[in-house]
């Protein structure tokens, strides 16, 4: 399961309506947890030492929407993460946030399979590794 954030949805749907213009993050940052995040934003636990720090994306990493039902988008340039100089833990999870520290999730989605970063590794996603969706035949 993945998904937007409840804060990500609700300023998509203002902007579409006129209420609040949405402003385009010029980075974006990607992350990782291991703990499952929830539609509120919270419960993403990222490592907290070892030299793990989220990844910065510019809007050139990632490739254009893809029209369907979902609509769909991927990672446009291979995503690598800081060697880890001591144990991450077990990551299940990767999210995408406004910030380089602290900032706002926007979206979250599972991995593949769950990965421990233990020390010298150097995480990473290769192009096309991180798909995100929007939409369903389900929707409205």
């Amino acid at each position: 399961m993945a998904g937007f954030t409840n804060t990500t949805e609700t300023a998509v749907l203002d902007h579409i309506f006129g209420k609040t213009a949405y402003t385009q993050p010029t980075h974006l940052y990607v992350g990782l947890s291991t703990t499952t995040p929830i539609e509120a934003g919270t419960n993403f636990t990222e490592p907290s030492s070892g030299a793990y720090a989220r990844v910065d994306t510019e809007p050139t990493d990632w490739n254009a929407a893809v029209s369907g039902d979902p609509a769909i988008t991927d990672n446009a340039s291979v995503i690598t993460f800081p060697t880890a100089t001591a144990s991450w833990g077990t990551v299940t999870h990767f999210g995408i946030y406004s910030a380089s520290t602290g900032g706002t999730l926007i979206l979250w989605g599972a991995l593949t399979a769950n990965k421990t970063i233990d020390t010298d590794d150097t995480p990473q996603f290769a192009i096309g590794a991180l798909d995100v969706k929007l939409g369903d035949a389900n929707d409205v």
